[in-house]
C-alpha cells in the first residue's frame, strides 16, 4: 500500500495539528486497552495489548512535540497536562476512535480502517521538511505496518469464516463506515491535504474486503466534527475515567 504524493507547500506544523494526531492515538489506545485480559484467545489478547501500547507511545511523541511548541509560545505545559487536563471540546480526535469497543469484529474493523489510513498519512508525513515530524513518522510507521497486516488478516478471517463471524463484521461495517469520511475531510488545523489519500485508502480497503468476500459499503452520510471538538457522548465518559486520578490529585507523581 503506497501513496506517491508530495508535500508541495512548506507549511509549519501547528500545535493544534499535533494535538489532533496525539488525541486520535490516545483515545483509540484507551478504547483498545479495554480488551486487555478479555481477548478471544491469549495470543490475540497480547496482540491487541501491544497495539494499545504502540498507540499510547505514539500519542506521547506527538504530545511532547505539541508541549514544546506551546511552551515556545509562552504556555508552560507538559504532555501530561495535554492528555489529562483538557476538556472534551479541546480534544481533536477522530470520532471513530471514541466509539464503544463493541465486539471483536467491531474492534478489528475499526483498527483496520484507521490503520490503513494512518499508514498512508505517515507516508506523507515522512516527506515533511520538519525533522521532528519525520522522526516521529518513521518510528510510528514500523508499528503501523504491523497494525495494518494484523487487522487485515482478521478482517479476512472474520468475513470468510463462519456465518456468525460474517454477520458480526457486516454489522460492524454498517456501524463504522459512516465515520470513515472524516479521515479525508479538510480542516483549518490540517498540516497536509488529506483528501488526496482517499483513493489509495479505498483501493486498499476494497482489496481486503474482496479477499474477505465482503461487499464494499455503499456511500452514506458521513459523521464529522472530531477535529474541531464536536464529539459523540462517548468521549466524555472516556475522559472521566482516564483523567480522574490526575484531576483529583493534581500534579501527583508515582
Amino acid at each position: 500500500m503506497s501513496a506517491s504524493i508530495q508535500i508541495e507547500n512548506k507549511i509549519t506544523v501547528t500545535s493544534d495539528y499535533l494535538l489532533h494526531l496525539a488525541d486520535t492515538a490516545l483515545i483509540l489506545g484507551q478504547r483498545q486497552a479495554e480488551w486487555c485480559g478479555h481477548g478471544p484467545v491469549l495470543e490475540q489478547d497480547i496482540a491487541i495489548t501491544n497495539i494499545t501500547l504502540d498507540l499510547i507511545g505514539q500519542a506521547r511523541l506527538w504530545y511532547q512535540y505539541a508541549a514544546d511548541k506551546l511552551s515556545n509560545e509562552g504556555k508552560s505545559v507538559t504532555e501530561d497536562d495535554l492528555a489529562f487536563l483538557r476538556d472534551e471540546r479541546s480534544f481533536k480526535n477522530f470520532l471513530i476512535t471514541e466509539l464503544p469497543k463493541g465486539d471483536w469484529a467491531r474492534t478489528i474493523l475499526r483498527q483496520f480502517f484507521f490503520s490503513a489510513y494512518q499508514f498512508l498519512l505517515l507516508e506523507k508525513l515522512i516527506q515533511s521538511d520538519d525533522e521532528r515530524v519525520v522522526a516521529i513518522a518513521e518510528k510510528t510507521m514500523k508499528e503501523v505496518r504491523y497494525h495494518v497486516k494484523w487487522s487485515s488478516e482478521w478482517v479476512i478471517r472474520l468475513g470468510d469464516g463462519t456465518e456468525e463471524s460474517r454477520m458480526r463484521i457486516l454489522k460492524a461495517m454498517e456501524e463504522l463506515w459512516m465515520y470513515t469520511g472524516e479521515f479525508f475531510e479538510a480542516d483549518p488545523i490540517d498540516y497536509l491535504d488529506v483528501s488526496v489519500l482517499r483513493s489509495a485508502w479505498l483501493e486498499h480497503v476494497q482489496t481486503v474486503l474482496q479477499e474477505a468476500t465482503l461487499p464494499m459499503p455503499a456511500d452514506v452520510f458521513q459523521q464529522t466534527g472530531g477535529k474541531c471538538g464536536i464529539h459523540t457522548e462517548h468521549l466524555g465518559y472516556i475522559l472521566a475515567e482516564m483523567q480522574h486520578l490526575q484531576r483529583v490529585h493534581p500534579g501527583a507523581q508515582w
